[in-house]
């Protein structure tokens, strides 16, 4: 069986724009993609549930999370071969693990389930509520984001991933997101470099 939900082997920092809907984590992107002069993966399922509600008035359901983790993932390995050093990703297939289980009574397909585990990023920056709820057409449950909030951050934590938290304004969140990259960053030169001389 084809391998729709796994990452390719490139060379790349990977970053990942994790935590609940209306926290920044777009804009944060966006301004992270332009600092390092890279390219930033969006949120396949926006696309993909704003067609679905513009055609259909649905929302998402449990049947649209695997198309919707395999368009991420064909999306994120087709812009890894355009980055340069850093890949700054809107979501991740974890983040979609987190919304089935907390959407769809802790049911979670499992191929989503496998690649979530499987796939490996070298820095989450977990977005606070601490931000103005915007609506839209797909966003919902504006009265559950600590809920969601911990649900994310459990998520971090039970599966060991490596993370920071990014609070404040945006000025204050690029500038925390930017020292845990560049410290990434040099780390891994100086382990280049380190290599390079033996």
């Amino acid at each position: 069986m084809e391998k729709t939900l796994e990452q390719l082997p490139i060379n790349l920092i990977k970053v990942v724009l994790f935590g609940p809907e209306s926290t920044g984590k777009t804009t944060m992107s966006e301004l992270l993609a332009k600092h390092y002069n890279t390219v930033w993966v969006p949120e396949y399922a926006r696309e993909y549930l704003q067609n679905k509600w513009n055609n259909e008035r649905k929302t998402c359901e449990d049947t649209d999370l695997l198309p919707i983790a395999r368009g991420q993932i064909k999306l994120e390995n087709e812009l890894a071969l355009k980055a340069d050093k850093v890949l700054i990703c809107d979501t991740d297939l974890l983040e979609t693990k987190v919304y089935s289980e907390e959407y769809y009574g802790g049911i979670v397909h499992p191929e989503l389930d496998k690649y979530a585990l499987k796939n490996q990023y070298d820095l989450y920056l977990l977005t606070n509520i601490d931000t103005p709820w915007e609506a839209d057409d797909l966003r919902d449950r504006p009265e559950q984001r600590e809920e969601m909030y911990a649900a994310f951050e459990n998520a971090l934590i039970n599966n060991n991933r490596p993370f920071i938290r990014l609070n404040g304004d945006i000025k204050a969140r690029l500038k925390v997101a930017v020292m845990a990259i560049d410290e990434l960053m040099n780390k891994r030169d100086n382990l280049s470099t380190y290599s390079g001389s033996l």
